[in-house]
């Protein structure tokens, strides 16, 4: 695990090695990994997205180039001070912190958080550093549940005495410790109510498993948590999301990463997730077609990106999804379950489904 200072020391290293091109009368430069489509490659073997080897060159004698190089620095130096301090800081503070005029003009540094959190990950690639260990964290946005027993920052804390809420997931979990671990698999779902669904009928205690959940895509914690509980516990990670190209597309982010944090699938990707639904089957097999949404032009699209991802476009049981969602020309939310029942996915959805081993991978 890097430490405070071993980070530091990083961000120092980047730093002198920059001085080191403007004492040699050499124009200070950045390279910065590309984070696009147009440099991802899909590494076969491990299941999981990967950087190629395209470079930007950020030049500070290059107008073009000049902010975005000023904008890496300017979070840098903040990182290194947070090190040095021993604390954390947002990623929004980390936007207030950078955002000022620079002298003498009428330019800001920032105007959007969107620009800072770029050059964070940006200064991930030049420091091979996650952004956790550079002390900046995200906002929490996921809960849990369930017999597992955790050590954070000293204090003991048991996932199944934590109320109706459950434990809010951190952005950083590198520093928990596991004291116990009952659960023969988790359950991670994009929906909070559905989350507080399977908390209520008290799902996880019944199957003996943990219930997790993030409202809307998964954010780094949750991502970096759910590997740590299938590495080190063995434990499947089944996925259950809404019938439709956004809920499958965040499927394929846990399971293979995605196109910005390419550089950290490697802390991110779950080789061990299996989709168990919404699938076209279940509309089917459960009877709801009176509870499907009519596609919007958007959908479509999106699907059909979907259908050319190289992950997916071997994958017979994925492509027969696809066309079958295709000619549906609709989507379904995972709340459609409830039409048989409030508490039908709790008692016969999922254990039937698990069951079964009835997912897609």
């Amino acid at each position: 695990m890097t430490t405070d200072k071993q980070a530091k020391e990083k961000i120092e290293d980047l730093g002198k090695e920059l001085v080191k091109e403007v004492l040699a009368n050499k124009p200070p430069i950045l390279n910065v990994p590309v984070r696009a489509l147009s440099n991802i490659v899909f590494n076969k073997q491990k299941e999981a997205l990967e950087l190629g080897n395209k470079i930007s060159e950020r030049n500070f004698f290059n107008v073009a180039h000049a902010k975005k190089f000023l904008q890496t620095l300017e979070v840098a130096a903040k990182s290194k001070d947070l090190l040095a301090l021993g604390k954390h800081a947002s990623l929004r503070d980390v936007f207030y912190m950078i955002k000022r005029t620079i002298p003498n003009t009428k330019t800001n540094i920032v105007d959007e958080q969107s620009e800072s959190d770029n050059a964070i990950e940006d200064l991930e690639l030049l420091t091979n550093l996650s952004r956790e260990q550079l002390n900046i964290n995200a906002n929490k946005m996921g809960s849990v549940a369930g017999q597992v027993v955790i050590e954070d920052k000293g204090d003991e804390i048991d996932w199944s005495k934590m109320g109706s809420g459950g434990w809010s997931i951190p952005s950083n979990v590198e520093e928990i410790k596991f004291k116990k671990v009952k659960a023969k698999y988790v359950i991670y779902m994009e929906k909070a109510a559905v989350w507080e669904r399977l908390h209520e009928d008290k799902f996880w205690e019944k199957q003996n498993c943990i219930i997790m959940s993030s409202q809307g895509q998964t954010t780094r914690g949750i991502r970096r948590l759910l590997q740590r509980l299938s590495q080190e516990h063995n434990l499947p990670i089944y996925v259950l999301a809404d019938f439709d190209p956004w809920g499958f597309y965040i499927y394929s982010v846990l399971k293979f990463g995605s196109i910005n944090l390419a550089h950290m699938s490697g802390s991110m990707t779950l080789s061990t997730a299996r989709f168990l639904g919404i699938t076209a089957d279940d509309i089917e097999k459960y009877g709801l077609k009176k509870q499907l949404i009519a596609f919007k032009d958007v959908d479509m699209t999106r699907l059909k990106q979907l259908q050319n991802y190289e992950w997916f476009k071997h994958s017979k049981d994925w492509q027969r999804q696809f066309k079958m969602m295709q000619t549906m020309n609709a989507k379904a939310e995972i709340q459609a379950l409830s039409s048989r029942g409030i508490s039908f996915i709790t008692e016969k959805y999922l254990p039937e489904k698990i069951k079964n081993e009835d997912f897609l991978m």
